[in-house]
């Protein structure tokens, strides 16, 4: 077990007994009444394997074949909702029930198989009503703005971020007249009917919103290749998804139907739980896919490599990117439609949507850990070691965007702050920009123009290929040496890591405007050796 997870575990247990006490989660087992029945799907005919609970409790069990339950250890006289789900049903519940009872019926009803593209999507502000402290951190994260980024957007079209000059490299530039498949993971709601022509200059509705609530809650399952275990080539995005739009029913009411993490949803209708939709696989589509057979955004396939990946052991995307509890004014949320007919959960079961990623800074900051050593020698030179580990990300440090690079920099100073002259040791590359040349390693995945044979590129949209590849893998350590000619009296050695999100002179002409971000720091003072 990860000591984050043990941490996590721990936490919950804490929680949970403040709840009870509280009463806002109630005592298990502390009663003697039951209360009993039978799930029961069409026609009447017993569902086996059904989960059956108190509502909003871990106090559950399992429907038998002849599909009967009995739910023990309940106070009599205390009411409570019994819930049932089963895969491919809708949830039920039924509200109020006094133990002891012993003849409930639930009836689980399955939900769609189709998809209709003839429905609307939802806005994701209309959520906010009902679950504002669920949609509002979702709105500053990377996937609300999939749809609107300037950066992106620069990109597509080839031009700065204000969109005003026209600035190498653009999808658009290249493939004049196309719109390319990049709405198939930056805008997937307006993309599922038309993956190949879907221009993201065109959007509208809730797609503007680009990875939207309602897109990723009708999301029923994704197609994975079963020998690898990844999407299928050429299928990216919203094209190795089973999404489930909304029918309208003969008295022409809308059908709901929303995916969400609880077998136990406490709605009256169009609510069911889904499995998949707390595990990594579920966000396969779009962060797994290569252009003219290179690999280009891998994230999925660098955690599917990695120990996090261990199902006993490991920690899925949404563990760290949509930690749980989430936290509102200080406090962890443990309700997310407070007042309009939400229920108390434990806090640990509701995670955040703000979705942490690449615009976290502190979340960035929190991933590598940087230890420096240095000596000075006999010789009148100074050594410096410099480990470097990812050690808190699942997957490749940095991931996915083949623009974004990671930093190390040494820098040597002597007591008069003059730069000690490196005699051995590795350098930082040209396209590192004011870097240049200095002591130091960057880390990326290097792509080369096979046209034009220019490196480094970020129009993967072309044929590319990886020129080299140093990033760091799920608590990968890399270890580099120094030695710099010893100067007057001690010096000062640093150690510095940042993080770039595209190469300067790119990212200069584009206009991205984002500071380099400062993941790791440390410094040393040597004293003289004694031969000096």
């Amino acid at each position: 077990m990860f000591p984050s997870q043990r941490a996590r575990r721990w936490k919950w247990m804490t929680l949970l007994a403040a709840l009870v006490g509280l009463g806002l989660v109630g005592a298990l087992g502390d009663g003697t009444a039951a209360v009993s029945g039978v799930i029961l799907g069409a026609d009447g005919v017993p569902l086996a394997g059904a989960t059956v609970r108190i509502l909003a409790t871990t106090h559950e069990t399992v429907s038998s074949e002849d599909g009967s339950f009995t739910l023990r250890g309940l106070i009599e006289g205390q009411p409570v909702t019994v819930s049932a789900w089963l895969h491919d049903y809708y949830s039920a519940r039924i509200v109020g029930v006094l133990p002891p009872e012993d003849d409930l019926e639930l009836h689980l009803h399955k939900y769609q198989v189709d998809d209709n593209p003839d429905y609307e999507w939802a806005l994701p502000t209309s959520c906010s009503e009902c679950k504002g402290h669920i949609v509002e951190p979702w709105l500053e994260n990377a996937h609300a703005l999939a749809g609107t980024n300037p950066r992106f957007f620069s990109m597509y079209n080839g031009t700065d971020t204000s969109g005003t000059h026209e600035v190498a490299p653009g999808y658009v530039q290249d493939f004049p007249g196309t719109a390319g498949v990049c709405a198939n993971c930056h805008a997937p709601g307006a993309a599922i009917d038309a993956p190949f022509t879907t221009d993201m200059n065109a959007l509208d509705g809730a797609d503007v919103f680009g990875v939207h609530c309602d897109l990723c809650h009708k999301t029923a399952a994704v197609y994975l290749n079963p020998t690898t275990k990844l999407p299928y080539e050429n299928a990216p995005g919203v094209q190795s998804m089973d999404v489930r739009r909304s029918f309208f029913n003969e008295e022409g009411e809308l059908v709901l139907l929303f995916f969400g993490p609880f077998d136990d949803p406490n709605v009256d209708d169009g609510d069911t739980y889904l499995p998949l939709i707390q595990e990594s696989a579920f966000c396969a589509p779009c962060h797994q896919f290569s252009f003219w057979g290179t690999p280009i955004y891998e994230s999925y396939r660098e955690w599917l490599e990695s120990p996090y990946s261990d199902p006993e052991e490991g920690a899925t995307c949404q563990a760290c990117h949509m930690p749980a509890p989430q936290i509102i004014d200080g406090e962890p949320m443990t309700n997310v439609a407070p007042g309009v007919g939400g229920v108390e959960r434990d806090p640990q079961t509701l995670r955040s949507h703000a979705q942490r990623g690449a615009l976290d800074i502190e979340f960035l900051q929190d991933t590598v850990e940087l230890i420096l050593e240095a000596e000075a020698t006999d010789e009148g030179s100074i050594t410096a070691k410099v480990s470097l580990k990812n050690a808190k990300a699942g997957h490749h440090v940095p991931t996915d965007y083949p623009g974004r690079q990671m930093i190390l920099i040494v820098t040597a100073t002597d007591s008069a702050g003059e730069t000690l002259v490196l005699v051995d040791g590795p350098t930082l590359p040209d396209w590192c920009g004011d870097e240049a040349n200095l002591p130091g390693v960057a880390y990326a995945k290097v792509l080369r123009d096979v046209e034009t044979g220019e490196s480094p590129v970020v129009n993967y949209w072309k044929q590319t290929l990886i020129e080299s590849d140093n990033r760091l893998a799920a608590f990968e350590v890399d270890e580099t040496t120094y030695r710099f000619k010893s100067g007057a009296g001690a010096s000062t050695i640093r150690a510095t890591v940042l993080f770039r999100r595209l190469f300067q002179d790119l990212a200069e002409a584009k206009g991205w405007g984002m500071p380099d971000i400062l993941m790791e720091e440390a410094q040393l003072l040597v004293e003289p050796g004694a031969g000096q």
